[in-house]
């Protein structure tokens, strides 16, 4: 008899059942039993943390650090002459290593009197708020690798992304709703797609789940034709007693218990997730803060509302990519800084500004880590006359809340915007220094993979360090 038995993935194809039906799953099952070490229950970090949730703004394509948040005055200087210094080429066009200055003017702003680009208007409305880290430096000047490194710590795929870290670490605060979701633009998908919050070889549960920012938030929640309620007990009860058969026989496959753990979850959430996700029941005043009013800006301030009702809800990471148009790296600017970096700004400065905002009115900045970053920098010498190409040694991204200093630069390039020279700061430095506000110590938070105690940091080979410099002293358990 045992080879009549069908997979439990042939009898989901025979059943026709939705995911949204297995609510009944979880009341037959409500105290969910951790297995593998695949408990999304709320965990205790190692020491008092200063914020329980993280909101991360990627900004795919290398946002150029000399045109937003590093003004060079010897580039206006010595705008058309020869770089005395060979730079490291990525893409053809900047052969002739020909100095070029910002097209844009620079003013101080806030109590703080950070220097901003006149390009970003709304950030600069908020800068006494966020912490501008200019000396930040990557490993490739590749979008796939240095994405890749700005969520693993690592260049090439197959490592667990800090959001399923921080999941794995510290579980969620709302049982309800994944501990790790993911915004995307709803018409596709950003450079290196769904490397960006893979959970790499931790259990598959902390991989981050898809959310949609426009229609059904979550897919297949509510099945399109319900059946009796008596065929559905029947059914997933059959399907309960197939999984823990295959799960004794298979008691270390942490894709088939992060399976049946998502379908207990979509059970919870056809409970909460609507009403969550429902931004229709904002204010006006809130909706225009996040530029739902403009078409423009309506996309990315969806996500960004979005991103403050989940963490609101007891989310602990939610990431929020970019516009995918005119690219699927926005930031990305070869070829006409002028022209590209006004179109992308003017689709995200208002929503990102109005989440900060709306994040402080509601006493939640302070618990929340708000990481606005690009993969890497661009040089200080001209791409096809207008452009600039990668630069993998010094970029410039912000934090905001969590016990960051608020107001506050770190850190600075040369002269030219070229090389990181002051406080620099890696990709392992800067997540050792967001574990560290989750309450989390980076050299502890492990998990044993082919033999080795793996961490997020790699340390010690990383040599990567907590930055304490970046960080205000006061304590929020």
């Amino acid at each position: 008899m045992e080879n009549l038995l069908i997979s439990r993935r042939k009898l989901l194809e025979m059943s026709g059942l939705g995911v949204g039906s297995l609510v009944f799953a979880y009341l037959l099952h409500a105290e969910d039993k951790p297995k593998l070490g695949s408990d999304l229950g709320s965990k205790p970090g190692h020491f008092p943390a200063k914020a329980h949730s993280v909101i991360q703004l990627v900004q795919n394509g290398g946002p150029s650090q000399m045109d937003l948040f590093d003004r060079k005055p010897e580039l206006e200087k010595r705008n058309g002459q020869r770089y005395e210094q060979k730079v490291e080429m990525f893409q053809p066009g900047s052969e002739a290593n020909q100095l070029m200055t910002t097209p844009f003017e620079f003013k101080r702003h806030g109590q703080c009197g950070m220097e901003l680009s006149e390009v970003l208007t709304h950030t600069s409305t908020i800068a006494d708020d966020i912490c501008l880290i200019r000396s930040m430096v990557s490993e490739h000047n590749n979008h796939l690798e240095a994405l890749v490194m700005l969520q693993t710590g690592k260049i090439f795929p197959g490592r667990p992304t800090l959001g399923a870290w921080v999941s794995y670490g510290l579980g969620t605060e709302n049982r309800s709703l994944p501990a790790y979701v993911v915004l995307r633009d709803p018409e596709g998908y950003n450079t290196s797609g769904t490397l960006l919050w893979e959970n790499g070889w931790l259990p598959a549960l902390y991989r981050g789940t898809e959310f949609n920012s426009q229609g059904t938030p979550v897919l297949n929640l509510h099945p399109s034709v319900p059946l009796p309620k008596g065929v559905e007990r029947d059914n997933l009860a059959f399907l309960d007693r197939l999984n823990e058969r295959h799960r004794s026989k298979y008691p270390y496959d942490s894709d088939l218990e992060a399976r049946i753990r998502n379908y207990e979850l979509a059970a919870r959430m056809q409970l909460s997730a609507d009403g969550v996700l429902d931004v229709s029941k904002e204010t006006e005043a809130t909706r225009k803060l996040y530029g739902l009013d403009s078409p423009t800006t309506a996309g990315y301030g969806t996500r960004c509302l979005m991103a403050r009702r989940l963490v609101e809800s007891g989310v602990r990471f939610v990431q929020v990519f970019p516009p995918i148009k005119p690219s699927v790296q926005p930031w990305d600017s070869h070829n006409n800084i002028y022209k590209e970096l006004r179109e992308i700004c003017a689709k995200t400065e208002l929503p990102v500004a109005g989440l900060i905002r709306d994040l402080k009115s509601r006493g939640l900045l302070d618990t929340t880590i708000v990481m606005w970053a690009g993969e890497f920098g661009r040089l200080p010498v001209s791409q096809n006359s207008s452009g600039r190409d990668h630069n993998r040694n010094a970029f410039s991204l912000w934090m905001a809340g969590g016990g960051f200093k608020p107001g506050y630069i770190y850190g600075a390039t040369d002269d030219f915007g070229y090389r990181a020279v002051e406080n620099r700061v890696s990709v392992p430095d800067l997540h050792a220094t967001i574990l560290q506000q989750l309450g989390i110590d980076h050299r502890k938070l492990a998990y044993q993979h082919n033999g080795r105690e793996e961490t997020l940091t790699d340390f010690p080979a990383t040599g990567a360090k907590v930055v304490n410099d970046i960080l205000a002293s006061t304590v929020t358990t």
